[in-house]
C-alpha cells in the first residue's frame, strides 16, 4: 500500500520593502485550497508576522468568507469599533468606514479591548485605482526603535482611551456595542475594565486603561501592541481636529489617548511614533482576489489613502486572553 504524499511546502518570497507574499493559482476551489493548507499558512503567519496570498482568485462575498472560515472558523463579532462597517455575514465585515483621501495610521485592531484578535483576515475583492494598501509593520522592530525612556513610562503606566459617541463622528455607542440597551452597555463596561458617563445630550463618555507593550503569545517576544498614535487627536487632520473641538470641545472628540496616568500625549510624541512606524514599513499595492493574513500582535497594519473604488473584507479571529498575551500594566482603570 504506498504511502500518501505530503502536501508541499508553501514556500514565500521575501524582498525588501514588500510583506512576504506566497504565489499561488487556484480559479476554482479556494476554500478547498485553504482546508488543505490551513496548518502550512498559519506557520507561515506565525514565522513571519503576515502573509498575502496572490491567485486565489477571491471574487464574492460569499466565497471569501468560506476561505475566511476554512482558516478560521470561528470569527470574531466586532465590539467597540471607532468607525462604523457593514457587515455582510456574521463575522465579515467591510473595511471600516474612513475618508478614502486620509489615512489610517498603523495599529493592532482593537488593541483597547480586553480580547483583541490575534489574527485578521482580508480580502480584496476590488482594487482601488491607485493607493489603498494594506501596509504592515512588525511590532518587536517598532519597539526596539523607539526611545528607551518613552518605551518604559508606557510600560509602567499604559496607554489611556477616551471615546466620545455620537450620532456624527464615528461609530455611535449602539453600533460599537451591539445595542442601545444603556443598561447591557453599562454591564459590558464593568465586565470590560471600562469607566463610562452618560451625557446630558444622551452622549456616552468613555475612559479605558490598557498596556502599550505585550508577549506575542507564542513566540513571547515583547510587542508594541496599542492604538496610541492611531486615536490621538494629533494624527487627525488639523482642520478636521479644529472643527471638532469648536463643535464638541476639547473633552468631547469622538476618540483621543493619553497616557496611562492621565498626562497628554503631545504632538511631538505622536510623530515620533507615525515616523517610527513608517521607518518600518511594507507594503504592496492590493490586486483583487488577494487574501492576507496578519498576526495582530506581531504585526501592526494601516490603510493608505486611495482613489477609485476598494472593496476589502475584513474578519477577526482568535481571541487573545489576558494569560496567553500577558499585559504589563493592570488593566482596571484609573
Amino acid at each position: 500500500m504506498p504511502y500518501p504524499i505530503p502536501a508541499p511546502l508553501l514556500e514565500v518570497d521575501l524582498h525588501p520593502g514588500k510583506p512576504p507574499i506566497l504565489h499561488t493559482d487556484t480559479p476554482d476551489d479556494a476554500q478547498a485550497w485553504a482546508a488543505e493548507h490551513h496548518h502550512a499558512l498559519r506557520t507561515l503567519v506565525t514565522e513571519h508576522g503576515a502573509v498575502l496570498i496572490r491567485g486565489l482568485h477571491l471574487r464574492d462575498t460569499d466565497q471569501a468568507a468560506a476561505v475566511f472560515r476554512e482558516l478560521a472558523p470561528s470569527l470574531m463579532t466586532d465590539r467597540e469599533a471607532f468607525a462604523p462597517r457593514q457587515t455582510y455575514t456574521p463575522g465579515v465585515y467591510s473595511s471600516s468606514q474612513w475618508p478614502p483621501n486620509q489615512p489610517m495610521c498603523m495599529h493592532h485592531e482593537i488593541s483597547y479591548t480586553l480580547q483583541p484578535p490575534g489574527l485578521m483576515l482580508f480580502a480584496c475583492l476590488t482594487a482601488p485605482t491607485t493607493g489603498g494598501a494594506t501596509a504592515i509593520a512588525d511590532a518587536p522592530t517598532v519597539l526596539e526603535a523607539l526611545p528607551t525612556e518613552l518605551v518604559h513610562r508606557f510600560e509602567q503606566e499604559g496607554w489611556l482611551l477616551t471615546r466620545t459617541y455620537n450620532d456624527e463622528i464615528g461609530a455611535p455607542y449602539a453600533e460599537a456595542f451591539g445595542t442601545d440597551d444603556r443598561t447591557a452597555i453599562e454591564d459590558y463596561c464593568r465586565t470590560h475594565a471600562i469607566e463610562l458617563a452618560w451625557q446630558p445630550d444622551g452622549s456616552l463618555r468613555t475612559r479605558q486603561r490598557r498596556p502599550a507593550v505585550t508577549a506575542h503569545p507564542v513566540t513571547g517576544r515583547r510587542c508594541w501592541f496599542n492604538q496610541i498614535a492611531f486615536l490621538n487627536e494629533w494624527t487627525i487632520e488639523p482642520e478636521i481636529r479644529e472643527y471638532l473641538i469648536d463643535v464638541y470641545g476639547a473633552e468631547g472628540l469622538p476618540f483621543n489617548t493619553r497616557f496611562g496616568g492621565g498626562d497628554p500625549i503631545g504632538p511631538d510624541i505622536v510623530e515620533l511614533l507615525n515616523d517610527t512606524y513608517t521607518a518600518h514599513t511594507t507594503r504592496e499595492p492590493w490586486q483583487a482576489g488577494d487574501l492576507m493574513l496578519v498576526d495582530n500582535v506581531r504585526t501592526a497594519h494601516s490603510r493608505e489613502a486611495f482613489q477609485g473604488p476598494r472593496e476589502v473584507l475584513v474578519a477577526m479571529a482568535e481571541p487573545l486572553r489576558p494569560a496567553q498575551c500577558p499585559p504589563t500594566v493592570e488593566v482596571s482603570p484609573r
